[in-house]
């Protein structure tokens, strides 16, 4: 250290002082002023940047939120479309069981009236051939009695014999 304090000369060191401040004029008004510049600009630049970002966030949540309200306010919607389509499916069967029925009912009722009429057009008919049957039985049993001409007045007699007469 003795040797640095021999070999210090003045001028040199008021020199060296001289082209330092010179130096540091030069650089801060050439250099470190674009430098501090850019600097700031860099620094405004990221807290834009981080601003954005966090407006983003906030953007994205209120999104996701109503997103969340959509997706609710559709779930309530399909459930209440399924509900209204079960409601209509269980009338359709309902009304198809009614309609079905009525008509069953209708074809029960044209059926027994098909029936009656079938039975009395039956009874009709057999009546008829009951009618007949008694005339031809009626008319052979008179023909074997009336063959017979003592049988004839026979039987004049007994009908006689039956009515009073006034």
């Amino acid at each position: 250290m003795d040797q640095l304090l021999n070999d210090f000369s003045p001028g040199l060191f008021i020199m060296q002082a001289v082209i330092l401040i010179i130096l540091i004029v030069l650089l801060g008004k050439f250099a470190w002023k674009p430098i501090l510049e850019s600097l700031q600009t860099r620094e405004d630049g990221i807290t834009d940047a981080i601003n954005a970002a966090e407006k983003a966030k906030l953007e994205l949540q209120n999104l996701q939120a109503d997103n969340e309200k959509l997706l609710n306010a559709a779930r309530v919607e399909r459930d209440t479309m399924l509900k209204e389509a079960r409601e209509m499916k269980d009338k359709m069967i309902l009304d198809a069981k009614e309609e079905a029925q009525s008509q069953a009912d209708n074809m029960i009722e044209a059926a027994k009236h098909a029936i009656d009429g079938e039975k009395k057009a039956a009874m009709v008919e057999i009546k008829n051939h009951v009618a007949e049957l008694s005339i031809e039985i009626a008319e052979k049993v008179v023909r074997g009695e009336l063959s017979n001409k003592d049988k004839q007045l026979e039987l004049v007699d007994s009908l006689l014999g039956k009515e009073t007469l006034n």
